[in-house]
């Protein structure tokens, strides 16, 4: 009971969290977490029932929904989606598909109706591979309906022990039946919700790049001494009705529809202009600022001309821009990656590898990669004071960045213990609320005449 109290415990914790991006990632992930409950309460329950029966192949297959409850949770919380789909689709089509051939054979006195539940499954498969190859996407649902118009128009079923009554099924083909017509029209207005906010999102987005809604926030990057060596620059929404949007709440949904790249584009050429105004202030002399590139505006064929144009335009240091690439654009098309990088850092410009440790990315595309600046991510800073794994991970990437000539920062430094043990393990450059919160250019320029003043 211990456990299933903690396992609840981190489902309500989940489904109130605010870092998710868009309603409908939201949504999707709040039903697996659901669903993974589900699966751990239903073969709980049903392993005791059948166990007291000495049912052991019913057993059996409760332990199955069990251990794939706790597998779907664990590729929840890991972020991974498309495992957590796979298994729970994969997992539940074979138990409806299982129960409806041995549990619930046609008779003259009750039909099958178990088999019901696959129809609400094909639409839900639309909703949780939506953002998956159209094969996937279109293949789980296909496989759902075909299972459903195999089921529902043959009344073949294997000899089994384990068939319920006829009694108890008359009832239960009622009670089935309307569950299973009560889900599918649930999941057919979110379906219609979904794809409604989806449009509006759309539209907002067009609108504010027409109108230039966007504003940049800058978030320091210190030094040892607490001087402003840099800043990551940070889209934000300014919308007419909703006010300051955060950026998880329409990256998402911008990379999905190509609207990054215009967006991309924006936020580079505005940091660009930046550092023209700084470049004859000596307070802001050396201060570089970081841009993220998501992975489309990194592939389009013109991404490098562009950043070489505005260089040319605005007659900046070079040495100034930096571009921070993700550890999942790393691992796709190298050879692509590296002739631009390459054109580019022949320049003067500087790369990072933001949130490093999160990917997959192997030593040998680090090492070939002109690389300036490693990101240790926030997930490793958050509990490197408790976490052994953390602190081994923390001090191997910094290690690893000095024995390579790189500049190491740490993101999501919130406490000076954490700041310490950076220290004592030779990290000098920081970034996080514990020095300040991302900043409007004013505020921003207010705490570089703090620090650097």
């Amino acid at each position: 009971m211990a456990i299933l109290s903690t396992f609840a415990r981190q489902v309500v914790t989940l489904w109130h969290s605010s870092d998710l991006v868009l309603i409908g990632q939201r949504r999707e992930r709040r039903m697996r977490l659901l669903a993974s409950l589900v699966l751990l309460l239903v073969g709980g329950f049903w392993c005791i029932f059948f166990t007291l029966k000495g049912a052991w192949g019913i057993v059996l297959m409760d332990l199955v929904l069990i251990l794939s409850g706790l597998g779907v949770f664990i590729l929840t919380l890991r972020h991974q989606a498309r495992f957590a789909n796979l298994l729970l689709f994969g997992v539940i089509i074979s138990v409806i598909v299982g129960m409806t051939l041995l549990l619930d054979p046609p008779s003259a006195a009750a039909p099958r109706a178990t088999h019901l539940y696959l129809l609400p499954f094909a639409v839900m498969a639309l909703m949780a591979f939506r953002d998956e190859p159209v094969w996937l996407r279109y293949g789980v649902s296909v496989l759902c309906l075909g299972l459903f118009t195999v089921l529902a128009s043959s009344s073949w079923a294997p000899a089994s022990t384990y068939s319920l009554p006829d009694d108890v099924r008359v009832i239960g083909s009622w009670l089935q039946s309307i569950a299973a017509m009560l889900m599918l029209f649930v999941l057919l207005h979110i379906l219609q919700s979904d794809a409604a906010e989806r449009s509006i999102l759309d539209r907002d987005l067009h609108l504010a790049l027409r109108e230039q809604q966007f504003v940049l926030h800058y978030q320091p990057q210190l030094n040892q001494t607490g001087k402003v060596i840099g800043a990551e620059v940070l889209i934000r929404w300014q919308h007419p009705q909703r006010g300051l949007v955060a950026p998880a709440e329409f990256i998402a949904h911008a990379e999905q529809t190509g609207m990054i790249i215009p967006m991309g584009q924006w936020v580079l050429e505005q940091a660009v202009k930046q550092l023209r105004c700084w470049r004859h202030d000596p307070l802001y002399a050396g201060i570089n600022l970081a841009v993220n590139i998501s992975q489309k505006q990194f592939r389009q064929p013109g991404f490098v001309a562009e950043v070489l144009t505005l260089l040319d335009a605005h007659a900046i240091d070079a040495h100034l821009l930096d571009l921070e690439l993700t550890e999942t654009l790393v691992v796709q098309d190298i050879d692509d990656l590296l002739r631009k990088m390459a054109a580019l850092a022949e320049r003067g410009v500087r790369f990072s590898l933001d949130d490093f440790g999160t990917g997959f990315s192997s030593l040998s595309y680090l090492k070939r990669l002109p690389l300036d600046t490693l990101k240790i991510d926030r997930s490793f800073i958050c509990d490197v004071l408790t976490d052994s794994s953390s602190a081994t991970i923390v001090r191997s990437v910094i290690g690893l960045g000095q024995s390579m000539g790189m500049t190491v920062i740490a993101e999501g430094v919130e406490t000076a213990a954490q700041q310490q043990f950076l220290l004592s393990c030779g990290c000098t450059q920081f970034q996080g609320y514990l020095f300040s919160k991302p900043l409007p250019l004013e505020a921003f320029a207010a705490f570089v005449a703090q620090q650097n003043g």
